[in-house]
């Protein structure tokens, strides 16, 4: 079982029917949801799914609600990205996680394999995004 860092396909084929709203206003919510390392995900996921999903003090199943950064372009590549996220006081540990769209179906935006088991024992547990850059933003498109 494994869990791979990738954009899902169904969210590229998504995009191209305009389902996805990133904006930070007026945009669709956009959750973040923890997975065990038991959990297989990767560029075939299409959905959330409470199977494999952490669970913990102070982590609820389906996760927490992300903040939009609104989307711009540098050069040829257009992206966006998220505000850091953090479980307070929570014991949780997961492999990986789901970023999907909570307005629209909970469809499947990315995994990302955090390349190791990470916990946090009745401390915060913190997703830290890469900046917002046309070479590091999470969601990116080049």
């Amino acid at each position: 079982m494994a869990i791979s860092s990738t954009l899902t396909t169904s969210f590229k084929k998504e995009l191209l029917e305009a389902k996805h709203n990133f904006l930070a206003s007026g945009g669709n919510s956009f959750k973040l949801a923890l997975y065990t390392s038991s959990a297989t995900m990767g560029a075939t996921t299409t959905a959330y799914s409470t199977n494999q999903e952490a669970s913990g003090t102070n982590y609820t199943a389906g996760g927490s609600a992300l903040t939009n950064v609104n989307p711009t372009s540098s050069g040829t590549t257009g992206f966006t990205d998220f505000a850091d996220l953090t479980f307070g006081t929570a014991t949780v540990t997961a492999r990986g996680c789901l970023i999907y769209n909570d307005t629209n179906s909970d469809r499947s935006v990315a995994t990302i394999d955090f390349g190791g088991d990470k916990t946090s024992t009745a401390g915060d547990f913190t997703i830290v995004f890469p900046a917002a850059a046309a070479s590091t933003a999470i969601i990116r498109i080049a």
